[in-house]
């Protein structure tokens, strides 16, 4: 932790605009995840009980994401992606138009929230930084964490890429847990149960993850 007699090796004015409250802000007749899955799954014409085997997510968990009423996590996405056999960036943030991206940090597009799978806590809210790509693979992310005192695992297809830009953050990979400081990062197998989250209050992240 930088302290006010020590220097950060990084530029912290430059990280100013992504390391501040990410506020929820949407376009007018933007979709949100779970509308977008609804649509998917309702044109591959699977129920939500098929999509409930194919998952071994319940029914009604899978309802309450649909509607909203529940924010799923990335890995819980990246899950639905490949039951619904469709892109894990498709419902993250959307189908891409060009072949390129640069994204200025004042013009970032995509808000949404995660929250517990009781839908009662929020657990990180993140920003897409590269939704403009067609048929990406991999899904660049902004993401404020917050404490997660459950301590969720996660365990999904792909490989995570995570650095630490602000706060701390506590990492659990299997029986292994560490904390990680501002410059600090770590690449992970998410086949392996894993959880990340804000040591306390918040800490932000910049996460590049590959749905596989």
């Amino acid at each position: 932790m930088v302290t006010k007699n020590q220097k950060s090796h990084i530029n912290v004015d430059f990280f100013e605009d992504l390391t501040g409250d990410i506020s929820v802000s949407k376009k007018k007749g933007e979709q949100e995840i779970g509308e977008r899955i609804k649509k998917i799954r309702e044109e591959k014409g699977l129920s939500l009980e098929t999509l409930s085997n194919l998952t071994g997510f319940d029914v009604n968990l899978l309802a309450d994401i649909e509607i909203n009423r529940i924010q799923p996590q990335l890995g819980t996405v990246i899950k639905l992606s490949k039951a619904l056999d469709s892109a894990f960036s498709r419902l993250v943030s959307g189908v891409g138009e060009k072949f390129y991206s640069i994204t200025r940090r004042q013009e970032q597009k995509i808000v949404s929230r995660s929250t517990s799978q009781k839908g009662k806590k929020h657990i990180y809210t993140y920003k897409s930084l590269a939704p403009e790509v067609k048929g990406r693979h991999m899904e660049a992310l902004i993401v404020q964490l917050e404490e997660n005192p459950e301590e969720e695992m996660s365990v999904h297809e792909g490989e995570e890429f995570i650095y630490v830009l602000d706060g701390a953050a506590i990492v659990k990979i299997d029986e292994e847990r560490f904390e990680l400081e501002p410059g600090d990062s770590v690449y992970y197998l998410s086949t392996i149960p894993h959880m990340i989250a804000a040591k306390r209050a918040k800490a932000t992240i910049l996460a590049v993850l590959y749905g596989g």
